[in-house]
């Protein structure tokens, strides 16, 4: 697992960490993989670790340095022994930044599609697509003009009809929904963004698709102003279900708290090869939180207008751990 933490955030003494998880079920002490330590001997904070390993490919570890984010600039790292040893940093060029949040994926001929994003002119997504297993990429968008919709932080899922959706944190004062768009070509083109059924707080979101094909997608189900939803909509973080990427259903409630400066966010989530879904998101910016879940054995109740479903799924208060 990786994370970037320090002194606080955009703090110059902000590293990317590790930690893994042993056989017995505890984490190891985070060690530091990567800074932002500069040729001339100055640092920048480090943001946003990404860690994907291509089908017969050396891990790969991206993230983001820079004074803030519209003007970072994405770095890699590559580990061939398990992520116990890391490369060199390679600073990626030609608008590539890398993936910005969530993990990219890999398609049945090879592909990988990153979904990223940029905040400088605009909240805009695009996606970095190489076919060469990560070692060149090309860009493709912006998919939204970051105006009539500004997203960030876009999650990618796959369909069975060879489609890909992709889904996306949106501005509070802009929207107040999740974002989408779907691509029929292999991501080579998209269709234009819209709203989802769903609500977003401006804050992150990730999804994965299922080995059943089910999509499962973590999120704050809240917007920002929402009374009973916590520090700006984060006092709740909710797991929704979906067969077709459309209709959704509410599964589970992860967490959740209404207290001023209490928060759950930033969540992250893969399948394991037994099948168990293993999500990671922060709690109160204090720690971060591991729960693993079995897709099969949750129940699910459709979320009817956006609405969840609180008579069948309730919110039930976090206690302090």
């Amino acid at each position: 697992m990786c994370f970037f933490g320090g002194t606080r955030e955009r703090h110059p003494d902000v590293e990317i960490k590790l930690s893994r998880k042993k056989a017995d079920g505890n984490w190891t002490a985070p060690i530091s993989i990567a800074d932002g330590v500069q040729p001339d001997g100055s640092r920048q904070p480090t943001w946003n670790p990404v860690l994907f390993q291509p089908k017969n490919g050396d891990i790969m570890l991206f993230y983001k340095v820079g004074p803030n984010p519209r003007d970072w600039w994405g770095e890699v790292k590559t580990s061939q022994d398990g992520g116990k040893t890391w490369s060199a940093a390679k600073r990626l060029t030609n608008n590539i930044v890398g993936p910005i949040k969530n993990k990219p994926i890999q398609l049945n001929n090879g592909t990988i599609l990153s979904g990223s994003s940029t905040e400088k002119n605009g909240w805009r997504c695009h996606i970095e697509r190489s076919t060469d297993g990560g070692k060149s990429w090309s860009f493709i968008g912006p998919i939204n003009d970051g105006k009539k919709v500004g997203a960030i932080q876009p999650t990618l899922l796959t369909h069975a009809d060879g489609s890909i959706q992709l889904l996306a944190r949106t501005r509070y004062d802009e929207a107040g929904y999740i974002a989408e768009s779907w691509s029929t070509d292999g991501g080579l083109h998209w269709s234009e963004m819209k709203a989802s059924k769903l609500p977003n707080n401006n804050s992150g979101i990730d999804a994965v698709t299922l080995k059943d094909g089910r999509q499962l997608l973590i999120y704050n189900h809240s917007t920002r102003t929402q009374a009973g939803m916590g520090h700006k909509g984060r006092g709740v973080l909710n797991v929704a279900i979906s067969k077709d990427g459309k209709k959704w259903d509410a599964a589970l409630v992860l967490d959740y708290i209404d207290q001023p400066e209490m928060q759950f966010s930033y969540p992250a989530v893969i399948q394991s090869s037994d099948g168990l879904v293993h999500i990671v998101y922060t709690w109160h910016r204090k720690r971060v939180k591991h729960v693993v879940i079995d897709p099969q054995k949750l129940e699910t109740f459709p979320i009817e207008n956006g609405k969840w479903p609180f008579d069948k799924i309730p919110l039930v208060k976090s206690t302090e751990q």
